[in-house]
């Protein structure tokens, strides 16, 4: 279950996608897909949660990882990269950044 807390252990992926509109639910779903399938079962996943972006230009992946090196093992796992290709083909353009999470705000 994804938690956000301000400086949490964990390290936060935002991997914004671009892509075209007609294209955004294919992405979305590939990621589902490599999220139920791989992602879920590598060393160090969290959570994963996919937006699409109401204009469908933007395909967004916030992820969890226990730690940024678990994220960086992550890339070089054979399946996984199987799946980060396939979502690489059907985006136009993607950047990946790894975060932390300074402040988290809530109406009260």
């Amino acid at each position: 279950m994804t938690t956000i807390t301000p400086h949490a252990e964990h390290a936060t992926l935002i991997n914004v996608f671009t892509v075209r509109p007609d294209r955004a639910h294919e992405l979305a779903a590939l990621l589902v897909d490599a999220t139920e399938k791989v992602m879920q079962f590598v060393p160090g996943f969290i959570s994963a949660n996919i937006h699409v972006s109401t204009d469908g230009t933007r395909v967004v992946n916030y992820a969890q990882w226990r730690s940024v090196e678990a994220f960086v093992a992550m890339q070089s796992d054979p399946t996984a990269q199987i799946h980060m290709r396939a979502a690489a083909e059907v985006a136009e353009g993607f950047d990946p950044h790894v975060y932390t999470v300074e402040s988290v705000h809530e109406r009260v």
